[in-house]
């Protein structure tokens, strides 16, 4: 008869990595000679705990006493121990001869058991079913692998890369853990040779299995040991600088890396402003939601099902070649374990052209696509559809243009003295725009010195807003147009820009969000 048993409710909740569990972990990374990741280790960990928990159990319930088989032979004075009465305990009192013609010869004990009961079981009966010694089960889900792993898995992850960050004997790449005492020597002429391979490579980046093949280190050695080792050494050389996605380990040299990705391009540097969340009413949540800016506060929400997006360009992102990671967008682009920038490949989903792409995790934007506005023609409020590669690692991009024709447009005028005018004019429209954000500017420089002057951010804001408010006839602009209009000449998320126009008096609301400006005597 199998016996079972479960965990305590909350076992794998409360489960604290012990030094004992980090010491069979080392052990097994050094058995497979390869890197593995926390989740690996984490169904390492899982199986190893069960089996101990299973052991303990059977060897607590066996120290009762023998364990009762029909097949067994006991003496007055034996402790017994029985599986299929849910390990109940009892005492051999008396023995004689079994009577039964058809079981064969066998023997009757008398056991006393612990609630003072006696009963009679048959001993020395060389034929019955219960004979075969009871095997532990593991039905519980608590003791089911594959079940603890699926619930529990992702908060073991992190109690192991908790565990492992605080020991100086394992070494982390790209998510991955090794020992360090497995390490291959690699010195610093291997790391020249690696960076005269990157160098010729031109900023493209290269995994450590290219770059092994010319650094000469002594031969038969472990193929992956030989990687991680590399991988190692380049970690820690400031020269080099990891760009693979999740799941892949790619190099390049820090040095050959665009402007925008080593440094937050200028016109992407917000400078805070302090502000009341909490002023924001719901449809002005709403809409910060739709603007998709990398810099919003929003509740980190699962969007691992959005295919496409459509971003209605701001200046800044324009000007600086780049795309937002919002909520909705981060998830079609590729990610990282640990690197800040991750190269990856950006397709023009017309023409089929592949762009060099990167992540820049940091700052939350996708740099790479300043050229590619340019060839466009694109403005400010065009629109711009994001979508999944075909291809793992590419990200295909889609500028909704369409036959150049003269629309009316609001339009950006700079005024000598850098004062702001905005005017319905008619101009070259190449693409799709939003409405709401579309602002037409015919020379992007005109408004770089207006970048550079430090004035209030509700002094820049009352004076954008009284600009736009004189091109509608009743003296109002929408929160989304403000919003557009102001990251012309200073980065700001809609927050704060929200926040003001629902905290101060000057700033009437008039319905949908439309405010209008009531000018201070």
């Amino acid at each position: 008869m199998a016996s079972t048993f479960s965990l305590p409710a909350d076992y794998w909740k409360t489960l604290e990595i012990t030094k004992q569990d980090v010491e069979i972990l080392h052990t097994h990374l050094f058995e497979a000679e390869a890197p593995l990741t926390a989740r690996e280790l984490t169904s390492v960990l899982v199986e190893t705990r069960i089996k101990m928990e299973i052991d303990a159990e059977r060897k607590k319930r066996e120290s009762g006493g023998k364990i009762y088989l029909p097949n067994a032979r006991f003496s007055i004075g034996d402790d017994i121990v029985f599986p299929g009465l849910s390990w109940a305990k009892g005492k051999v009192t008396a023995t004689r001869p079994g009577r039964n013609p058809e079981a064969g010869e066998f023997d009757v004990v008398t056991v006393e058991m612990e609630d003072g009961a006696k009963r009679l079981f048959a001993s020395a009966l060389a034929n019955h079913v219960l004979n075969d010694v009871p095997a532990e089960t593991s039905d519980a889900s608590d003791l089911n692998s594959e079940t603890v792993f699926g619930e529990h898995g992702p908060e073991l992850e992190k109690k192991i890369e908790t565990a492992f960050s605080n020991d100086d004997e394992l070494v982390k790449i790209a998510g991955r853990w090794f020992p360090r005492g497995l390490l291959i020597d690699v010195n610093e002429g291997h790391l020249n040779l690696a960076e005269a391979v990157l160098d010729m490579a031109q900023g493209e980046p290269k995994p450590a299995s290219v770059l092994l093949k010319d650094i000469e280190l002594p031969e038969g050695l472990n193929p992956k040991l030989a990687e991680f080792s590399l991988n190692y050494a380049l970690q820690s050389d400031p020269r080099f600088d990891e760009v693979g996605p999740a799941g892949q380990v790619l190099w390049c040299l820090h040095r050959l890396e665009p402007d925008g990705v080593r440094d937050l391009p200028s016109f992407l540097n917000y400078e805070k402003v302090d502000y009341d969340r909490s002023a924001l009413d719901e449809s002005m949540l709403k809409l910060e939601t739709q603007l998709d800016d990398e810099l919003s506060e929003e509740n980190v929400t699962s969007h691992k099902d959005v295919r496409e997006v459509t971003i209605s360009l701001i200046y800044p992102h324009l000007r600086a070649g780049t795309l937002p990671l919002s909520n909705r967008t981060r998830t079609l682009f590729p990610t990282a374990y640990e690197s800040p920038r991750v190269r990856f490949t950006l397709v023009d989903a017309r023409s089929g052209i592949k762009m060099p792409g990167w992540v820049v995790r940091e700052y939350g934007y996708v740099f790479g696509l300043r050229e590619w506005y340019k060839s466009h023609q694109l403005m400010p409020g065009s629109l711009v559809a994001v979508r999944r590669g075909q291809k793992p690692g590419e990200v295909m991009v889609e500028a909704k243009t369409q036959k150049s024709s003269k629309d009316w447009v609001r339009t950006l005028i700079v005024g000598a003295d850098g004062g702001l005018v905005f005017a319905m004019l008619k101009q070259p429209i190449t693409a799709e725009f939003n409405d709401r954000m579309a602002i037409y500017v015919s020379d992007f420089k005109v408004l770089d010195p207006l970048w550079e002057k430090k004035r209030s951010f509700e002094e820049l804001v009352v004076t954008v807003m009284r600009e736009l408010t004189k091109l509608n006839p009743q003296g109002h602009v929408h929160a989304q147009e403000l919003y557009a209009a102001v990251n012309l000449v200073r980065r700001v998320p809609p927050a704060p820009l929200f926040a003001l126009l629902a905290s101060r008096p000057r700033f009437v609301h008039v319905g949908d969000l439309h405010f209008r400006l009531e000018e201070q005597q």
